[in-house]
């Protein structure tokens, strides 16, 4: 198998729930962990190749990767003390390893756990129960991305556009005396739930730094949306000048309308996840091919 340790086309720290109980944490919940900043992914035990190929690659790929293993799983071939107890020994600081366990309603048993996770095992990402009412989980879990540093060095999740990616909007001609408006219409680079960045195809009036713009018609990687915006910052760059607009809702707040921002999360996190969800796809199909070949000459 290829080394794909360095992967040129994925990068950001990344969250792993290792079969976690979706009962109490649907994984419905990773596109709102992403609006916060947190890329995360749902690694099950199917059947592409096994859930211990599966933990190693992801270990091997991303170096710097918070896991979560959700330790009530009842695995066939993982003991998850001693799996668990030898990975932190093994890769030390490169990973955050963290536990994840159904509320037990026995205290002593509880604290047992924690005594061994933390303290024998020395994990770094925490050991925690989760509540029965999965509601109050997504709290939880936040606070614990949130202490473990989840979303690395970056504030938001940033998705880069697809060369199809545009938007228009129209203006009033500059000047006192100046009557009508003026069409812009300008290339997508980048969009978040908070902010976009674009270049325009011819250069544009000098648009005043937090000028608002209304009605901002855009289509971002297939699906169109209208906004209000403001644009907070020019940017020189080799290809030209990078205009940064800030989203606005309609009564003048920051960010974005809750329908068009339920939708423009829905497609940031495809744009985000889609390369790192293909990648695992493919190398965890290839070891499957690799064990099972291997299996048949035992």
């Amino acid at each position: 198998m290829a080394d794909m340790r360095n992967p040129t086309d994925v990068y950001g720290r990344k969250t792993f729930f290792v079969t976690p109980d979706t009962s109490l944490l649907p994984e419905s919940y990773l596109q709102d962990y992403l609006a916060h900043g947190y890329e995360a992914y749902v690694i099950s035990d199917t059947h592409s190749c096994s859930l211990r190929k599966k933990i190693d690659l992801i270990v091997s790929m991303f170096p710097d990767s918070i896991l979560f293993f959700h330790i009530d799983y009842d695995s066939e071939h993982i003991e998850w003390p001693h799996f668990i107890k030898d990975l932190q020994r093994l890769h030390g600081d490169h990973i955050i390893i963290g536990v994840l366990y159904n509320k037990r309603l026995n205290e002593q048993e509880a604290r047992e756990l924690e005594q061994y996770y933390l303290i024998e095992a020395g994990i770094q990402g925490g050991c925690i129960a989760l509540e029965f009412q999965r509601a109050r989980n997504f709290a939880l879990i936040d606070k614990v991305m949130f202490a473990n540093q989840s979303c690395g060095r970056r504030k938001t999740v940033r998705a880069l556009c697809d060369n199809l990616s545009e938007l228009t909007f129209d203006l009033k001609k500059p000047g006192r005396m100046s009557r009508g408006t003026v069409r812009y219409k300008a290339k997508l680079h980048d969009i978040s739930l908070g902010h976009f960045s674009c270049m325009f195809s011819s250069m544009p009036y000098d648009i005043p730094i937090y000028e608002k713009v209304k009605d901002i018609m855009m289509l971002v990687n297939g699906i169109r949306l209208r906004a209000d915006a403001v644009l907070v910052m020019k940017r020189e760059m080799q290809t030209g000048i990078l205009f940064i607009f800030m989203f606005t809702k309609s009564d003048g707040a920051p960010g974005l309308d809750p329908d068009s921002a339920d939708r423009l999360g829905n497609k940031i996190y495809q744009m985000v996840t889609s390369c790192t969800k293909a990648l695992l796809q493919d190398v965890f199909s290839k070891a499957g091919i690799e064990e099972r070949s291997e299996s048949f000459y035992l």
